[in-house]
Parts: C-alpha cells; structure tokens; sequence
C-alpha cells in the first residue's frame, strides 16, 4: 500500500516506521523544510523519537501535494492544526479518499472532534478514527500493543489489514465517537493523574481518580450519542490506564510539574511538546456545560488550569462534595 502520514511527531514517526516494516511505502509529512530535511539526513527523528532508524522505504516531504497519492492518509497532527491543514488538502484529494485520525484532542473554537472537522473540510472522503493504549515509544520498540479502528465495517477491515503485524494487533468498532472521545478525554485524566502525582498522594487517589475519570467520560460521552460499553475498551479504559500511570504520557509529565507548583504557561515551556489535555479539559468543560453534564473532576481541573486554583484545594473540593452512591442510575447522575 502507498500510506501518507501528516505529521512526522512522535506518533507519525512512530506509525510510519512500523507501516514502513509492514512492507508498505510511506511518505512522511513534516510542518517545515527544515524538519523534513533532518529526517532525511539523519533517517532519525532526533527531536521527537530519537534512538530509532526510519527505514529506507519511508519518503520525507514537506509538500502536501506529495501526499495525495495514497491508498491510505493518515492525520496525525495536533488538534489545533487538523482543520487549517485538512482545509490546505481539500483541493488535492481524490473522491472517496480514506483518511485515518490518530490524533487526540478536540477543536477548542468549536468543540468538535477532529473527525466531525475532518468530514467539514474533506466531506467527499471516508473518516476513520484509530485509538487506544499506545506510546509512540512502545511502539517504536515493538512491544505488543493494541487499538481499535472505527469506521464502516469495509474501511475498518481495510485499515485493520494495513496496520496488523505480530506487535500491533488492531480490532475494529463501529462506535467512531465513542472511540475518539475516549482517546480525547483521557487526556484530561492523565493530567489530573500526573498532578496527584506532584502533590505527593499515592496509588490509593490515582485509582479512585481513574475510576471515577471514566465515569465521567462515559456519561459526557453518552450524552453526546456514544454507545457505554465503547468506554469499557481500548480507547477509553484502556488508554485511560496507560496514560495515567507511564512517564511516556506528556499529560502526566505536564501534571506532576503543575502538581509541584508550575503554572500551564511553565510546563509548556519546559516539556516542548503539545500537552493535549489542557486544551481538552477547556473544550470538555464548556461541552459539559453546554450539554448539562455534571463533571467535578473536569470542573477543579479547569479551576487550575485556567483559574488559578491551588490543586491541593481542588482535591479537597472533589473529596467534600456531597454524599453519594456509587450505583445511581444514568450517566447524568453524578
């Protein structure tokens, strides 16, 4: 197969070494020239997967129009530039063209998900959503993982294919909101997870932090037309698990930094990278808002991040809210 990635971080390197190992021929899309001609020197992403050899029968570019001509297109751009980017390829792209999101987030200005901005920009081609329990790094090292695909039963058996070797195992679902706003909404988690970890508490708060995460992106989730039992799997407990207990996950990293003390504005200076979960927990809060969806967990995370609340406070609000059992029916329940 010919596959284009967009986006040549951690994951698309990641992505395109292994489709490149699976005998296909990929082309690797970088934001700038300057990028695309290190990873053509070097055959190395020194910057954002270092340590691991991009095989020779991946291509570097740093020209959309080089990217069109492929069985499979493969978005793995930040959230906030998906849309711009998608906008940039409309004109290029054939009818009935297969686009594969692997990207996690959602569009802060519109609180949409990045497959609903996808359809938007590109609404003649088929929108598929891959996610789950998956470092880049791990990946990298072909340490035995698994996701989950989400599209049309004939699109998802098709990027099933592309993707399966003995170290990737991919299921397929049919579940495209439910797959992609678990993967999104971890990421807020992972960063609560990381700042209980820069307070100082232990595995008993992580655990109940994690329970109870979940329960809140399965009731934002099914609220919003998502089916349950999606965020019992791969792309919701599953990633959630990985995400909040790895020092792979930048949304930890970032958590403990605000954990000791750092603001947002620090921790995005120090780390380098995208941290998703903060944008996310801002696009989650207002869409809990707007939906009548009660989530105390994103409510004191938004607090510290954009109120300026301590989080040692957050974490006494969340523990001193009214009495409750853990079994009320409905996902609006809290």
């Amino acid at each position: 197969m010919k596959v284009s990635i967009i986006s040549s971080g951690s994951w698309g390197t990641a992505i395109a070494i292994m489709l490149a190992e699976n005998n296909h021929n990929v082309c690797l899309w970088s934001f700038t020239a300057e990028e695309c001609e290190e990873l053509k020197t070097h055959k190395e992403n020194l910057r954002f997967l270092p340590g691991f050899a991009i095989p020779q029968n991946v291509t570097h570019t740093s020209e959309l129009s080089s990217c069109v001509d492929a069985d499979l297109i493969v978005c793995a751009l930040p959230s906030f530039a998906v849309r711009e980017t998608m906008k940039q390829l409309a004109p290029m792209v054939k009818p009935g063209q297969i686009i594969l999101n692997i990207s996690k987030g959602l569009e802060i200005d519109s609180l949409k998900t990045l497959s609903t901005v996808i359809r938007e920009e590109l609404p003649n081609c088929e929108v598929a959503v891959m996610s789950g329990p998956s470092h880049a790094e791990e990946v990298a090292q072909k340490i035995p993982t698994t996701n989950v695909v989400a599209a049309s039963q004939k699109v998802a058996n098709f990027i099933q294919d592309v993707f399966m070797n003995p170290y990737f195992r991919v299921y397929t679902h049919d579940d495209i909101l439910g797959v992609e706003l678990g993967g999104s909404l971890k990421n807020v988690i992972a960063l609560c997870a990381g700042i209980c970890d820069g307070l100082g508490f232990g595995d008993n708060t992580k655990a109940a932090l994690m329970t109870r995460g979940i329960y809140e992106i399965t009731r934002l989730g099914v609220a919003m037309g998502a089916n349950a039992e999606t965020f019992n799997g791969l792309s919701g407990i599953g990633d959630l698990i990985v995400t909040c207990t790895s020092m792979h996950s930048r949304n930890r990293r970032a958590g403990i930094l605000i954990g000791q003390g750092k603001t947002p504005e620090q921790v995005r200076d120090e780390i380098k990278m995208q941290i998703e979960g903060i944008n996310t927990c801002k696009a989650a809060k207002l869409l809990a808002d707007k939906m009548g969806v009660e989530m105390p967990i994103i409510n004191q995370a938004y607090a510290v991040l954009f109120e300026g609340k301590p989080a040692r406070e957050a974490t006494l609000s969340l523990m001193n809210r009214d009495k409750r059992h853990e079994s009320e029916k409905g996902f609006l329940m809290v």
